[in-house]
């Protein structure tokens, strides 16, 4: 196997200098990039929001409102038909998804079901419904009496029409404002998630692409005056409505709508050049300027008005008819109100109201902050890391962190080719990745020393221990992978970013750790050829080493067991530190403009905004405040409803460094999609080890790694650390973990258990526990480094998920020893063989194989 062909040297030293090319776009601006070459890569990884700043919000399209306006749509229609045809009918009503009516002459039923026919026409759904759907149906459940159902398949059909226009209507919004590479997409049945980098003013944005924008212009009602339709009811065919004055002017318009915004053909901000006012001037089409211009004709002297949102801006009255098809709205706007106007004019009307379920804004200050703190972090555990490996391993350390760089390399090179974004929690992903990935190195080089140590010569050990540690490595990553992929398809927003960076570095691990490190091996063995391994400058475990581990498991056993018993009580009596993600409400990170902020002051002045619970704490330096407000328990508008107050209450005094909003039905859809994700990564590498080895062993790794996820859960409940969407990732990391530290140890046994078919299993296990165990602890200290790097120089944002994954790394070192192994014993694996007599035979067999690991 050390044997390469020029063919596969060039294809190895290819893809390292593929991903250099990939890679090294990032160390340059856009500007010298396009001095470049047209032949070279060009792509950067695109910054997440959380490291450039910018705005992320989900919105939500209410099925009720469409119910109710298609509702009114079929009762319309319905009236229409039966009065062209002259049709005398009763009783038109509509209620839930039905419109009844009946017909007064029992000679006209005939007439009216066929003119009504047409309404039950299937409609082609194409690529929003696949198929041909009915949208309505009509019954007759009794004579002269019509039941006009809308059905369930027609509301389905009309929402994902709403949400794509919805979806085309806000990307022309936003793509007014000149941002850079916004990201505006279909979620679900109903959602729209819209993202957009490097955006300060939230406000505006939320403003922009909330208002549906829904502009007509109806004649003034002057018949009758407006406080008697206040006081009474309107008469037929009108309709009281607003100004959007302070205090507001009620007027009564006319229910027809003369024109409406589906008819503008342009939109512009201007300045009225009498008074220097910003106003926007518009543009009808064809039909909209012969609209406009029949209804100005007839109704000289007459006030008109146009209305935006059920809302007047201005009633002008019309001195003259206006037959060009254009005009301008007025109405004391400031620049950017009527630069906003004409925007929502241009993009057109929404079809329906939304309504902001999830937002999350990272100011430009706190996204430097987080890539500086990143960038500290991974230099600092990249450091740490590549000095341990140099330590353990001498000269072949020296090749493991040359496989280390490249492998890092290869992660941004394969990210940048993807287009995919970079988050904070995707730098903690590729600071973990170099941790891990050393765990390949440890695997190869310890198979290597065993090997020596058991008489082979330098390239047979080397050759030997690549071939055997080949089988544990593609194990271990691939329960790894399996947490990863599962993380990717039920996380959301940046948890799927540390999923696919954990991701691609598994495999780039593999690659680099198999391939390019047994060539660099290859490679010296052939240059210099060593009569002796490299000495490493210090040795953690030494040769020989035989710890009675199973010796312990009755109190290592007892002891889990109270932990976890405590544990389980604690998170069901103790409430939980619930972040926003799982609870609703609003967080908000605040900077103070002046030297220190004064956590009090805050409080009291966010007391007298009535929000009902309101937590504020240090954070981090003593200019930053932490602001959590409990989730209002009135719809998903309360939640937006809490930030404007507390803007308006602080924002004179403190820059909004962040802002979180979870609104309740967010909120409940993340604590069930996050169950379901740690369950289902479970359950697929219980299938997974299942399938590699025995029944015994698959049982045995879940029961361990369940272990650890029930005592990471009881250190949230104990130090009250906030438990949110990065926490179940850290769960979700911590059973991959986990898992590759039981797969390692349970190779190793199932390797003895071919080799020493009359030990007994107690004798074995040591026998596999004090082999792995120069793996076990090296692994777990790069880990640690990396992490602890992480801990004390990635920002606070991260430091609640990297705690857990610290925690969760000594425990899941701690289980694959102490619990997963001591599990083969009680389930039996070996029957027959812990009732053997001969203790004498068993013994001379362990010393044996002690002196055989020992050389």
């Amino acid at each position: 196997m050390l044997y390469f062909s020029p063919w596969k040297t060039v294809l190895i030293w290819l893809a390292v200098l593929a991903g250099i090319l990939f890679a090294l776009p990032n160390l340059f601006s856009n500007t010298a990039l396009q001095s470049f070459p047209s032949f070279l890569p060009q792509s950067k990884l695109a910054l997440g929001l959380d490291l450039q700043g910018g705005v992320h919000l989900q919105l939500k399209l209410d099925r009720k409102e469409l119910v109710e306006a298609r509702l009114e749509s079929v009762r319309d229609e319905v009236r229409r038909l039966l009065r062209a045809e002259g049709i005398g009918y009763t009783g038109l009503s509509g209620r839930g998804q039905n419109v009844t009516v009946r017909i007064r002459d029992t000679g006209d039923v005939a007439q009216a079901r066929e003119i009504l026919d047409p309404l039950t026409e299937p409609v082609a759904a194409g690529l929003l419904g696949g198929g041909i759907v009915r949208e309505i149906v009509i019954t007759e459940p009794e004579p002269s009496l019509f039941h006009v159902e809308i059905t369930d398949d027609g509301l389905d059909y009309r929402m994902a029409q709403a949400v794509a226009q919805t979806v085309e209507v806000i990307r022309g919004r936003v793509d007014e404002l000149g941002t850079t590479e916004p990201v505006i997409q279909r979620q679900g049945t109903d959602r729209v998630l819209v993202q957009v980098p490097g955006l300060d003013d939230p406000e505006r944005l939320k403003e922009l692409i909330g208002t549906t924008a829904r502009l007509t212009f109806q004649m003034v009602d002057v018949s009758t005056p407006v406080e008697d339709a206040l006081n009474g009811r309107p008469p037929a065919g009108t309709e009281v409505m607003f100004s959007t004055d302070d205090p507001p002017v009620p007027y009564l318009l006319e229910t027809r709508e003369i024109v409406t915004g589906e008819n503008l053909e342009d939109a512009q901000a201007a300045f009225d050049q009498r008074t220097n006012e910003p106003i926007v001037s518009f543009r009808f089409d064809g039909t909209g300027a012969q609209r406009f211009g029949r209804a100005t004709q007839e109704n000289v002297g007459r006030p008109f008005a146009i209305v935006l949102d059920n809302q007047v801006i201005s009633a002008p009255v019309i001195r003259e008819p206006i037959l060009g098809g254009s005009g301008q709205i007025s109405g004391n706007f400031t620049v950017e109100g009527a630069n906003d106007l004409a925007i929502l004019l241009r993009a057109g009307a929404l079809p329906l109201t939304p309504t902001f379920v999830e937002e999350r804004t990272v100011g430009p200050s706190l996204g430097a902050d987080s890539i500086a703190a990143g960038e500290i972090a991974g230099i600092i555990g990249s450091i740490l890391v590549v000095a341990f490996m140099f330590l353990a391993y001498g000269f072949l350390g020296f090749i493991a962190n040359i496989a280390l760089i490249v492998n890092v390399i290869l992660v941004i090179a394969v990210l940048s080719g993807l287009g995919a974004t970079l988050t904070l929690p995707g730098i903690a992903g590729i600071v973990l990745t170099v941790g891990m990935a050393v765990d390949s190195n440890v695997l190869i080089f310890e198979r290597i020393r065993e090997e020596r140590a058991g008489g082979r010569s330098v390239i047979q050990a080397i050759d030997t221990g690549f071939q055997r540690a080949l089988t544990t490595i593609i194990d271990a990553n691939v329960t790894t992978l399996i947490a990863a992929v599962i993380l990717f398809y039920l996380g959301s927003g940046p948890i799927r970013g540390f999923a696919v960076t954990l991701a691609i570095g598994i495999v780039t691990t593999v690659f680099t750790a198999f391939v390019l490190t047994r060539w660099m091996i290859a490679f010296w063995v052939r240059r210099q050829k060593p009569k002796e391994l490299p000495k490493a400058p210090i040795t953690l475990v030494p040769s020989g080493t035989a710890i009675r581990f199973m010796w312990l498991r009755r109190m290592t056993f007892t002891a889990s067991a109270l932990v976890v018993l405590v544990s389980m009580a604690l998170f069901a009596t103790v409430n939980m530190n619930l972040g926003i993600d799982f609870k609703g409400g609003s967080l908000i990170e605040v900077q103070s403009k002046e030297a220190v902020a004064d956590t009090g002051d805050i409080r009291s002045r966010l007391s007298s905004l009535n929000l009902g619970d309101v937590q504020v704490q240090g954070f981090g330096s003593d200019r930053d405040v932490l602001i959590r407000v409990e989730s209002q328990g009135a719809g998903e508008n309360a939640e937006q409803t809490v930030i404007t107050k507390v803007r308006g209450e602080l924002e004179s005094d403190y820059e909004f460094r962040r802002v979180e909003v979870v609104g309740p039905t967010v909120s409940g859809e993340l604590a069930q999609a996050g169950t379901i994700a740690v369950l289902a990564a479970l359950l697929a590498i219980l299938v997974y080890i299942w399938l590699r080895f025995e029944w015994q062993f698959a049982i045995g790794a879940i029961v361990a790694t369940t272990h650890d996820v029930l005592l990471t859960i009881g250190m949230f409940v104990v130090t009250g650390l906030e438990f949110n969407l990065s926490s179940i990732a850290a769960i979700l990391t911590i059973v991959g973990y986990s898992l590759n530290d039981t797969v390692v140890v349970y190779d190793r046994v199932r390797e003895n258990l071919r080799r020493y078919k009359k030990m007994a299993l107690p004798d074995l296990l040591d026998l596999s526990m004090n082999q792995t165990l120069p793996r076990t602890i090296l692994t777990s200290l790069t880990t640690l480094l990396a992490l602890l790097a992480l801990f004390f120089f990635g920002g606070e944002v991260l430091r609640s998920f990297v705690a857990a994954m610290i925690f969760g790394v000594v425990v899941g070192t701690y289980s694959s020893v102490f619990i997963a192994a001591p599990l083969l014993i009680l389930f039996k694996l070996r029957p027959g063989a812990l009732d053997r007599d001969d203790s004498e035979k068993a013994a001379t067999a362990r010393t044996q194989a002690v002196d055989l690991d020992a050389g």
